[in-house]
């Protein structure tokens, strides 16, 4: 195992030009070599996915990219990096005219939402260097990045990236792009929504890493997501597995793939919080250790519950797959099929549907051992690191609330 300590920075810290002076304290005050991986600037990928999306939205958006990149990193267009900040400028002006022809385009679109990531490693690294550090930005597809699957992916290849990748080229701090590289047919692909964490996590297995640390603006993954509105403490120690099943279950701490490239080599994540950046790491994940209770809660609201009157159809697979939906359940008989997926899933296979859809409250799943026969509600699914469950209610906070107090003791949840 190397001294590299990997570090991603996602756009909740790169919010304004005095970030970076608190990210130039953590990677001089961290032990180990510094890698970096980040993601576009606070809120700019939403605003490039509507530009690509509607391009009589795009109008003023070059200026307003330009700007925003200026404000955070005064000096970039005429310091070390200006030639590459102003090509990426010019690659987005170029794909959004193709856009504005009106004829779709995956590849002008990712060209156009990856120029998010190449914008905030440029300004990254212009800061930092003008601090003094040895910064570097490095493009991921530039360095032989692979993606299983063509102009969408749901994971990196780590197989492919690890014969193809040029160590070499990683020089002083690397500042590397996340969420896209090189598809399968050798063009741009990109991970989905929050891909980010993956690269990082890809990374630190093709570098062979002491760890990887996922900076947020949070006190770690919590027992309950805090967008139910009920105070839970962080959770200090999750396996791999335990954190990728509450990451698909409505706790969007981090990406549903991130751990997969961790787990070989045991990699030990950290989720910390930039506001406090030198504290004790609120939540790390690691190897899975079979707990003695329940840990924590995952809800993902909107299911539906879909009967099929035939076996599995291979059809729908192949739209589920392209459109990287992972059903919550999917059983078959020579007569039927059930399936369970997230109802705004439902577009992407309603036209291949051939039975009935119910649509259901949320699927629950509490991660841990306990006694789940206590629960009482539809059982969908248990394995190693929890039970999954269908809840129907008319008032799903307060049903999480009493499920809560139930599997954690609490008397009173503020």
């Amino acid at each position: 195992m190397s001294d590299i300590v990997v570090h991603k920075f996602g756009g909740s810290c790169l919010r304004e030009g005095s970030d970076i002076d608190r990210i130039a304290e953590i990677i001089q005050k961290t032990p180990g070599k510094p890698l970096i991986v980040v993601s576009a600037l606070w809120g700019m990928t939403d605003r490039l996915y509507r530009a690509a999306r509607e391009p009589h939205y795009a109008g003023r958006l070059v200026q307003d990219v330009t700007s925003q990149h200026l404000l955070f990193a005064p000096g970039l267009d005429s310091g070390d990096f200006s030639q590459l900040f102003n090509q990426v400028i010019s690659g987005i002006s170029m794909e959004l005219v193709k856009l504005s022809g009106g004829e779709p385009s995956l590849r002008s679109e990712n060209l156009i939402l990856a120029a998010g990531e190449r914008l905030s490693a440029l300004a990254v690294a212009h800061r930092l260097r003008s601090m003094g550090m040895n910064a570097h930005p490095v493009g991921a597809e530039d360095i032989g990045l692979k993606l299983k699957g063509t102009g969408r992916a749901s994971q990196i290849d780590i197989e492919a990236s690890s014969q193809s990748l040029k160590r070499g080229n990683l020089i002083g701090i690397p500042i590397l792009t996340g969420w896209f590289g090189e598809g399968s047919d050798g063009d741009i692909a990109i991970l989905s929504r929050g891909g980010s964490d993956h690269s990082a996590a890809a990374f630190a297995n093709l570098m062979n890493a002491k760890k990887l640390i996922l900076w947020k603006d949070i006190d770690g993954i919590k027992q309950l997501n805090p967008r139910w509105g009920i105070d839970t403490p962080a959770i200090p120690y999750l396996g791999y597995g335990q954190a990728a099943e509450l990451s698909i279950h409505g706790t969007p701490v981090i990406h549903p793939a991130t751990v997969t490239p961790l787990i070989e080599q045991g990699i030990p994540l950290e989720v910390r919080n930039i506001n406090a950046p030198f504290v004790k790491a609120p939540t790390v994940i690691g190897p899975d250790i079979t707990p003695s209770s329940a840990i924590a809660i995952g809800c993902h609201p909107g299911v539906a519950v879909i009967t099929q009157r035939n076996s599995i159809n291979s059809e729908l697979l192949a739209r589920l797959e392209q459109a990287d939906v992972h059903p919550w359940l999917m059983n078959s008989t020579p007569e039927e099929m059930r399936m369970i997926i997230p109802t705004h899933e439902i577009k992407h296979i309603s036209d291949l549907i051939e039975g009935s859809i119910e649509y259901k409250t949320a699927v629950i799943s509490i991660i841990g051992s306990f006694d789940y026969t206590s629960i009482d509600y539809e059982v969908v699914s248990t394995n190693e690191y929890g039970t999954r469950y269908i809840i129907e209610t008319k008032d799903l906070h307060q049903a999480l609330r009493n499920l809560y107090q139930s599997l954690f003791s609490l008397q009173d949840c503020k």
